[in-house]
């Protein structure tokens, strides 16, 4: 996202054009994350994650060698496809490894991982796509793919998170109406949150007035405030989920609201965002943990489905935003559509997505944990 100015002056396209690469992602993500979870239902969870992964690097590849902008939006397409099913299956694979009373553990390292890339992936490959071309940032990727795929081969233990599941268990946890209630509230809310982000480094060099080089910085100033919402949403939603995601919500308009009226100025548009990245976080953390109290009997189809909804949140901002940019609005009129979307998410919870459902707390039985050999 930091580099979308620099794509689309090297592949001669408009920047909300180029932003359709984020969107095609983003589609990856919500086609893969649910299909490819329940068609990979009987496969061995450590295979399914390694061949998630090379897909992931292959796609990468594909976006660094791509010599247009419709070929970056198709391996940005592919790239996306194994996103949401390698972290729903991840997430599995760490409960059943950590093993009794550290479920909430394992979740939130997983999620931990995530906000360690915005802080120093982003910024990095940023920082490298500015300095040696953007399809250098590509590159960083894929070979950190490569080096992920070696870690899973090494260190994930056989038979780590395999449950015997079957094709027609997952599809039976689809038909549960809560789960999409919050399926679609989220979908709509994330985007709000992907409105301001997606366009954030012309923002910050267009409206903000900072130099190009200080976007990595800002990138990992977020990524900082993702790290503290991991922490304090991890806390809230041991106390009570749905209150969290209400909280989620309500806060990340509050972000909003506050970089729409100080994006002008550095200091006060920085600290929005840093702002942005917590309430962010609290809600997908939150989120998750709601949907996979929703389908207990197939918890990596939940955790996917939240990486689902985070990515049609993402297309979603990210496609509004363009045609805001492009019906000449100013950047920061991204907020505005920002809120009006995370309001709208937060409004289809509240009025429709208020049942509650027994969370899984962190000491609660689990199987004999899976030792790595």
């Amino acid at each position: 996202m930091g580099l979308l100015p620099d794509i689309a002056a090297a592949l001669d396209a408009s920047i909300p054009v180029t932003g359709h690469a984020i969107t095609a992602y983003a589609v990856g993500v919500v086609v893969g994350a649910p299909l490819l979870t329940v068609l990979a239902a009987r496969v061995s969870r450590k295979r399914l994650l390694v061949a998630l992964m090379l897909a992931y690097t292959l796609g990468n590849v594909l976006s660094a060698a791509a010599p247009s902008i419709e070929w970056l939006i198709a391996g940005r397409f592919l790239a996306g496809l194994p996103h949401g099913a390698f972290f729903g299956v991840g997430a599995a694979v760490g409960a059943a490894v950590a093993g009794p009373g550290r479920r909430g553990h394992a979740v939130a390292m997983m999620m931990t991982g995530l906000t360690v890339a915005n802080v120093v992936g982003v910024p990095l490959s940023t920082f490298a796509g500015q300095q040696l071309g953007w399809r250098a940032a590509f590159v960083l990727i894929g070979v950190l793919g490569a080096v992920t795929l070696a870690a899973l081969l090494r260190w994930v233990p056989a038979g780590a998170g395999d449950t015997g599941s079957s094709v027609s268990q997952e599809v039976a946890a689809l038909k549960n109406g809560p789960l999409w209630i919050s399926f679609v509230g989220g979908a709509v809310g994330f985007g709000g949150m992907f409105a301001v982000y997606s366009y954030v480094a012309p923002t910050m060099t267009g409206v903000t007035g900072l130099s190009e080089g200080v976007v990595p910085v800002v990138l990992a100033v977020f990524g900082l405030g993702m790290t503290l919402g991991t922490i304090v949403g991890g806390r809230l939603a041991d106390k009570d989920v749905l209150r969290t995601v209400w909280i989620g919500f309500g806060s990340t308009a509050a972000a909003l609201v506050a970089f729409a009226l100080t994006g002008q100025s550095p200091v006060p548009a920085v600290a929005s965002l840093f702002l942005l990245g917590v309430t962010s976080q609290i809600l997908g953390l939150a989120l998750q943990t709601r949907l996979m109290d929703l389908s207990p009997g197939a918890p990596s189809l939940g955790a996917a489905l939240c990486h689902s909804a985070l990515n049609v949140g993402n297309a979603n901002g990210a496609f509004l935003g363009g045609l805001v940019i492009a019906a000449g609005w100013g950047y920061l009129d991204l907020a505005w559509t920002g809120l009006a979307l995370t309001l709208a998410g937060l409004v289809i919870i509240v009025l429709f997505g208020r049942k509650r459902v027994a969370h899984v707390r962190d000491d609660a039985p689990a199987p004999e944990p899976v030792r790595a050999h």
